[in-house]
C-alpha cells in the first residue's frame, strides 16, 4: 500500500503544533524519561539515514532489514517505534510478533522509491510482460519496497535483495529463469547486472506510467527488465560532481552507492552499500581523501567519526533524504508520548495474507547464500 493512501488512516493522526514549541532540552528530557520508565518494553531502531537529534535516542542503528532483524530478534519490545520510513516499519511489523507494536513516529515518513511500483501498475506490467516472454521471468525486488510488492515477488516465485546482496540475488534468479523483472530500483538493478557481466545492450526497461517495455533490439536478446524507479537521493550525484572533485584534488577517492546512475558508478573509484562505504572509510588510511555518494545525514556521521581523514559530499549541496527527515525530535516525543497514555499513533500492521507472501521473498532472500 502507497504511504500516500494511509496519510489518512485511523492511525496516522497529526502531531499537534504546541510540540514545535518545546525546546530541544525538554524534549530531549521527556523522550529520556520515557525510554527509562518502559525500559526493554520499548525499542527505537534508527535508520543511517536519520538526523542526528533522532539517531541519539536510538537502541540499534543500521540499514532497514538489518534493523528489522535485530527488531525480530527482541523479543521483550512491546512498542518498537521505527525512525525509518514506512517500507522498513513494514517489514519490523512482518518479522516481529503479533503481540509486538511497530510505531511509525511520522505517517508522512515514506520512500518515493518505494511508491514508485504500486499494485496496480505491478499487475498491470507483469501481465504484459508475461504476454510477451511467457513463463521465463522471474521477479525480484529491493527490501526498498512496499509489502504488497514484496508479496507479489513472493507469490511468483521471486525474493528480496539488499544492496549488499544483489550479486548473489541476480546470479540465483537467472539460475532458476531466463529473465529477471527488478523492482523497483532501476539502478541498482542496472549496475548489478552489469557487474556481473551482462551488457546495457541486454536490459530493457518497463515504464510503468506509460505502461510500455523500453528497448531498441530483439526482445529474445533481453535478460534484464529495470523497472522506472529511482532514489530520488542517490540521483543527485552526478558525473560532473565526480569531474568536479578529481579535477580540484585528483587524490580524491570517490565511492557512492549502487542506487547511483550507472553512469556515476561507472566514473567512481569505489561503490556499494551503505555497510561497504562505512566498511571502507572505517579501514581506510588517516590522512586519505574521500568523495561519498549517499545521504546527507550519514556522510555528515561520517566526517565527525574521521577526524583524521578529509571527507566530503560527492555533491557539494548535500542530499538528504527528505521524507525520512520528517522524523525529528517533536515527532518522536508525541509518537512516545502517545505509548505511555496508551493511545499509540502511526501504528504499522500489514494484512496477513499480504505479510505471508512478503515472507516468502525475504525468506527466500536469507536462504539463498
Amino acid at each position: 500500500m502507497s504511504i500516500l493512501n494511509l496519510i489518512h488512516d485511523r492511525n496516522a493522526g497529526m502531531m499537534p503544533e504546541l510540540y514545535k514549541e518545546l525546546s530541544e532540552e525538554e524534549m530531549a528530557g521527556r523522550i529520556l524519561n520515557i525510554k527509562k520508565k518502559f525500559g526493554e518494553r520499548l525499542f527505537i531502531p534508527g535508520h543511517h539515514y536519520q538526523k542526528d537529534e533522532v539517531i541519539q535516542f536510538a537502541d540499534a542503528t543500521g540499514d532497514s532489514l538489518q534493523l528489522a532483524q535485530v527488531a525480530q530478534k527482541n523479543k521483550k519490545a512491546e512498542y518498537i517505534v521505527f525512525c525509518g520510513v514506512h517500507f522498513m516499519a513494514e517489514t519490523a511489523d512482518m518479522l516481529t510478533s503479533d503481540e509486538q507494536i511497530v510505531v511509525l513516529p511520522d505517517m508522512r515518513a515514506g520512500c518515493s522509491m518505494a511508491d514508485m511500483a504500486n499494485m496496480r501498475q505491478t499487475n498491470r506490467a507483469w501481465e504484459e510482460l508475461t504476454k510477451l516472454f511467457g513463463d521465463t521471468i522471474i521477479p525480484l525486488t529491493y527490501v526498498n519496497s512496499t509489502a504488497e510488492i514484496k508479496a507479489f515477488v513472493g507469490r511468483n516465485g521471486g525474493a528480496s535483495v539488499t544492496s549488499s546482496n544483489a550479486a548473489r540475488m541476480l546470479t540465483w534468479a537467472l539460475s532458476q529463469k531466463e529473465r529477471i523483472l527488478f523492482l523497483p530500483d532501476q539502478h541498482l538493478g542496472r549496475n548489478t547486472a552489469f557487474d556481473l557481466g551482462i551488457p546495457l545492450s541486454r536490459m530493457a526497461v518497463w515504464d510503468p506510467i506509460a505502461e510500455k517495455l523500453e528497448y531498441n533490439g530483439d526482445y529474445e536478446d533481453i535478460k534484464i527488465i529495470l523497472w522506472k524507479g529511482h532514489c530520488s537521493v542517490h540521483e543527485k550525484f552526478t558525473a560532473a560532481n565526480i569531474k568536479s572533485v578529481k579535477e580540484r584534488d585528483s587524490d580524491i577517492h570517490v565511492i557512492v552507492h549502487p542506487e547511483c546512475t550507472h553512469e556515476v558508478v561507472a566514473l567512481s573509484d569505489f561503490s556499494g552499500s551503505t555497510k561497504k562505504i562505512i566498511d571502507t572509510i572505517n579501514e581506510a588510511k588517516p590522512g586519505s581523501k574521500w568523495a561519498i555518494g549517499t545521504e546527507m545525514n550519514l556522510v555528515s556521521r561520517i566526517i565527525q567519526e574521521h577526524p583524521d581523514k578529509q571527507i566530503e559530499s560527492l555533491n557539494p549541496d548535500m542530499c538528504p533524504c527528505l521524507t525520512m527527515n520528517r522524523i525529528d525530535m517533536p515527532h518522536l516525543l508525541w509518537s512516545l508520548e502517545q505509548i505511555d497514555k496508551g493511545e499509540p499513533t502511526g501504528v504499522i500492521k500489514v494484512d496477513q495474507d499480504i505479510a505471508k507472501d512478503a515472507i516468502l521473498a525475504l525468506n527466500r532472500m536469507l536462504t539463498i547464500r
